[in-house]
């Protein structure tokens, strides 16, 4: 249990789903007073069940329906001074619009979301709110009856504002400190790096920690990486370091054999056995996923710099067809073997 903090103006988390929900538990556990709004089986769940939150190293924390506020409605956000958007990237715009109806001049609106243009894309709709860019490096599964569990490390990474200072103590105490940083872009461009591996575990169907032990998947991942640095490159885009491996080197050690990776791949191996990612998510729940925010970006720079990058359109054309019933069971081999021809043609 984490000590309670000073008390800090209201927060809102918009788009409470697993992230949304994760954190607004972590926060309403230390003492924040937190107001969630998602959608209506989700506030049906809390309901009946309230909240329970867990995370890979032992914390679990179990909430009242009482002690969070789950409403439908953007309208309870009104006198929130801090809001976080975790809702999927689809749906910034129409996001943005509600709460310009809603929150008032100065609210400060925190981003995160995966994809690298979703705060600028907020702040269009919001001018008159200060949006800040931020990044949620783990991950957040659903177990079910409102348990929401964090199975993988990291921390919440913001660009830095004065503005937050009423709130770095509450994040702090519940487990949740805030990096902030100067550099946000080069983080965002990072983390879309990491994120190249949530199309292979969603074909893959299976859990991260069992996808990462097979060198044929993180083969997978590094043709994907080197594709996307080699346009990185091109384009003078220099991601932040997130991990102990500088960005440049992560194709390299993935591709070792698995009795190398087994010892200097150690880091990446500790996560929760039954974590599986957000995309994998979406398509178990027969909703429409990230992958144009995620692959899609990078087709999308490509274009602009009048290059190709046929590895990650495949994996896109893949997870558009799973979207529609197609494959979820890619063996490691079969999926790298796709990649190659593709990369090849």
């Amino acid at each position: 249990m984490t000590a309670k903090a000073t008390a800090a103006p209201a927060i809102g988390i918009f788009g409470a789903g697993s992230i949304g929900c994760y954190l607004g538990g972590r926060l309403a556990a230390a003492g924040g007073a937190v107001r969630l709004v998602g959608r209506a089986h989700m506030a049906e769940v809390v309901a009946r069940h309230g909240l329970r939150v867990s995370d890979w190293q032992g914390y679990d924390h179990v909430l009242a329906p009482r002690q969070v506020p789950f409403s439908t409605e953007a309208a309870s956000l009104a006198t929130a001074e801090l809001v976080l958007v975790t809702v999927k990237s689809a749906d910034t715009e129409t996001s943005g619009d509600v709460l310009a109806s809603v929150l008032a001049p100065g609210t400060v609106v925190i981003s995160l979301q995966n994809g690298v243009n979703n705060a600028a894309r907020l702040q269009q709709r919001l001018p008159r709110q200060r949006v800040l860019a931020g990044m949620v490096p783990f991950n957040v599964v659903q177990h079910g009856d409102g348990h929401f569990h964090h199975g993988s490390e990291g921390v919440v990474e913001v660009e830095v504002d004065d503005a937050l200072t009423p709130w770095l103590d509450l994040f702090r105490s519940a487990g949740l400190p805030l990096q902030l940083r100067a550099d946000m872009n080069a983080v965002l461009w990072a983390k879309l790096l990491l994120n190249l591996n949530n199309p292979i575990n969603a074909l893959a169907g299976i859990p991260l920690q069992e996808e990462l032990r097979q060198r044929a998947f993180r083969r997978c991942i590094a043709l994907a990486q080197r594709e996307a640095l080699a346009l990185y490159a091109e384009a003078g885009i220099r991601p932040a370091r997130l991990t102990p491996v500088p960005p440049r080197w992560m194709p390299s050690l993935l591709a070792v054999p698995d009795a190398v990776f087994q010892r200097v791949g150690q880091r990446m191996l500790r996560i929760d056995p039954l974590a599986r990612s957000s995309m994998w998510e979406d398509l178990e729940r027969g909703r429409r996923t990230e992958i144009e925010w995620i692959n899609g970006e990078l087709l999308h720079l490509a274009e602009r710099l009048g290059r190709k990058a046929p590895v990650n359109a495949c994996l896109v054309a893949l997870v558009r067809a799973a979207e529609q019933g197609g494959r979820r069971d890619w063996s490691g081999p079969e999926l790298l073997a796709a990649l190659q021809r593709a990369a090849q043609d």
